[in-house]
């Protein structure tokens, strides 16, 4: 016995092959009207735009209008875009290397290096002296002459007289005078240098020193225009007041009285020089 026909079957028996069901023809039909409607819209966009449509936008048109049936087959199948590791590489590598020299850049515009000066100054001497702003004192030599001295308070010892710089005060200083004796000839009395060449005058002509106390800590003794060593005789009689003796030729002896009195003070330091142009047994000449 034959079973009665379903309920969705056509009496005429099943449907042959390549025909449509009335029901997927009608869900086809509603599917190709939502592609026409978006199909439409995007073809007036690109009407607006002012580049022209493409050929495969262009032969889907026309496929539509022929035949609705076959926009199914023309559709290209849509293929999951997945980024290449190598792409984001290439794009990401050039971003990173491109700003950090562009920071560099944007700081060292900001960083401006420092001046520099367009001339170098030459170099001032007075700058390296540590006693530029101490005072000078008085009794500073400025100026050794062949019969005399010039000091820096304007006071002058001339008439080939010695000079003795003791504690801020400047005597004429003629020792000369205390080795002359009765009967003795002045070229002898003039005479400050030994038989041995060593300079020597007796301990009279010290006698200021031997007065005043404190004493100075040191005596620069100038023996006149060339340096000779002194005798044991004054020698010990300078050591005996209690000073140390420094014997040079008078105008370094003057150089050095300048420097230490400036330095030290005039209470520690005291000079007793003999003219510049001193000549043994004629005295100070020109």
């Amino acid at each position: 016995m034959a079973n009665p026909p379903a309920a969705g079957d056509k009496p005429g028996g099943s449907p042959k092959q390549g025909e449509w069901d009335e029901k997927e023809l009608q869900d086809s039909l509603e599917h190709l009207k939502l592609l026409h409607i978006k199909h439409n819209s995007r073809r007036d966009t690109a009407a607006l735009s002012p580049r022209s449509c493409s050929p495969r936008i262009e032969a889907f048109d026309g496929m539509n209008r022929s035949n609705p049936m076959r926009i199914l087959r023309a559709l290209p199948r849509a293929r999951p875009s997945v980024p290449s590791p190598r792409a984001a590489r290439t794009t990401a590598a050039p971003a990173f290397h491109t700003l950090r020299p562009l920071q560099q850049s944007s700081k060292a515009k900001q960083e401006k290096p420092p001046a520099i000066a367009e001339k170098a100054k030459p170099t001032d001497l007075a700058d390296f002296d540590v006693l530029g702003s101490t005072p000078i004192p008085s009794t500073n030599i400025e100026a050794t002459l062949p019969r005399g001295f010039l000091l820096n308070s304007g006071l002058s010892i001339f008439d080939g007289a010695g000079a003795l710089l003791v504690n801020g005060e400047a005597f004429a200083w003629r020792p000369w005078l205390a080795k002359r004796k009765p009967g003795m000839s002045e070229e002898e009395s003039l005479t400050l240098v030994n038989k041995k060449g060593q300079f020597e005058l007796p301990a009279e002509a010290f006698a200021v020193l031997s007065l005043m106390w404190p004493r100075p800590d040191l005596l620069v003794l100038g023996v006149g225009p060339t340096i000779r060593p002194l005798s044991p005789e004054t020698r010990k009689h300078i050591s005996a007041l209690g000073m140390r003796i420094e014997v040079l030729d008078t105008r370094n002896a003057s150089s050095e009285f300048n420097m230490l009195a400036t330095e030290r003070g005039v209470e520690d330091i005291a000079a007793a020089l003999i003219p510049l142009g001193w000549v043994e047994g004629k005295g100070a000449v020109e």
